[in-house]
């Protein structure tokens, strides 16, 4: 496969997968952290980290919009809900087992 057709592939499977959380809102980021290691705020900051590799000035607030679809405070209002205290506490389990 060429590099160009890998690319095409790469971002056609990026933008499902930011489709597929944006439509996806019950699943919370704190569980995405919990079960893979990563959410949409990390996608966020991979986001913009390639856009200042490519030298585009983005902020944070803008990767986010990509990856939210909406301004985050919007999607925050709409569909964050508070982390539980399991939540919380799996987490914790988790950031302590990667020491």
């Amino acid at each position: 496969m060429d590099k160009s057709t890998q690319t095409e592939l790469e971002a056609a499977a990026f933008r499902r997968l930011v489709s597929h959380l944006q439509k996806h809102t019950e699943v919370q980021n704190i569980e995405l952290m919990i079960l893979a290691d990563f959410c949409r705020n990390c996608l966020a900051k991979w986001y913009m980290a390639e856009a200042a590799e490519q030298g585009i000035a983005m902020d944070y607030e803008q990767a986010r919009e990509v990856v939210y679809g909406m301004p985050y405070k919007e999607w925050k209002d709409k569909f964050q809900t508070e982390a539980t205290d399991e939540q919380l506490a799996a987490f914790d389990r988790k950031q302590q087992a990667k020491l």
